[in-house]
């Protein structure tokens, strides 16, 4: 990388992360032409996480359908790095004002890590390795207006628009098994109101799908998916925008409950 490339990486991730901490949002036109390419944009993700100082307690998989890939032209996933402290046990309560500044609600199913995952590891070796718990990720940018608007690079550069990651009870993952796993149906509720309703099938057809894809892109990227890790594998459904109130959401296959309470 040169000189000039690591000033302009440098110089990102610091205006992310000066969003993050004052939630002012960023003008993601002054952006777009700073990244290319998918190397610098993980490179400027890994200057933010280092910048927020606090480890990294998981990841989010990001673009995990067709439909979300054509939004962000894409053809392939895309993951953030996320910090400990944005991983919530449910019931958990967020503010708009305080916590977030632009939010969706994206349902999904969330696995935590029992030792280091190994790309050569297959789905049900995964499973093995694994407990599963129903979840609500929070997608949130530090870029205004972003959502279906930003450029891929600039969502890989910030951490795949990483929020906060809601997850319920855990369980073993070998309970479902691999053919379960994807037939996992979920439905999202707003105030007592169902607003959206998915399948874990739209998760590249199976959610521990995305999990081995993240294992090995991180393997590619010399990192390793560490023992009590978690990962927020990919939405179930069209996210809706975030706002104040109970946002509830109900699994089958013996999955729990989960309560989001957002306040203003």
């Amino acid at each position: 990388m040169t000189t000039q490339t690591q000033t302009s990486t440098k110089t990102l991730a610091q205006a992310l992360f000066d969003a993050y901490q004052s939630r002012k949002p960023l003008d993601r036109a002054h952006w777009e032409d700073e990244l290319s390419d998918d190397d610098r944009a993980y490179q400027t993700q890994d200057a933010l996480m280092k910048l927020k100082n606090q480890g990294v307690g998981g990841y989010k998989v990001f673009l995990t359908s067709k439909e979300t890939q054509d939004m962000f032209a894409s053809n392939e996933p895309l993951y953030g790095a996320q910090v400990p402290t944005h991983f919530l046990k449910a019931p958990a309560r967020l503010s708009l004002s305080k916590d977030l500044m632009d939010p969706l609600a994206e349902v999904e199913l969330v696995f935590h890590a029992r030792e280091d995952l190994k790309p050569s590891d297959t789905l049900e070796e995964l499973a093995t390795k694994t407990t599963v718990a129903g979840g609500l990720e929070v997608p949130d940018s530090r870029f205004a207006d972003w959502f279906p608007k930003l450029s891929k690079y600039l969502v890989m550069a910030d951490a795949a628009v990483g929020g906060y990651v809601v997850y319920g009870p855990e369980r073993d993952s070998t309970d479902l098994g691999v053919d379960k796993m994807a037939q996992v149906e979920a439905k999202l509720f707003h105030n007592g109101e169902q607003v959206a309703e998915g399948k874990s099938s739209e998760v590249l057809g199976n959610p521990l799908l995305s999990l081995q894809w993240l294992v090995k892109k991180l393997a590619s990227q010399g990192k390793t998916l560490k023992a009590g890790q978690r990962v927020s594998s990919g939405t179930f459904l069209l996210p809706p925008k975030l706002t104040a109130g109970e946002w509830k959401v109900t699994f089958n296959q013996d999955f729990d409950d989960l309560v989001l309470d957002v306040v203003e």
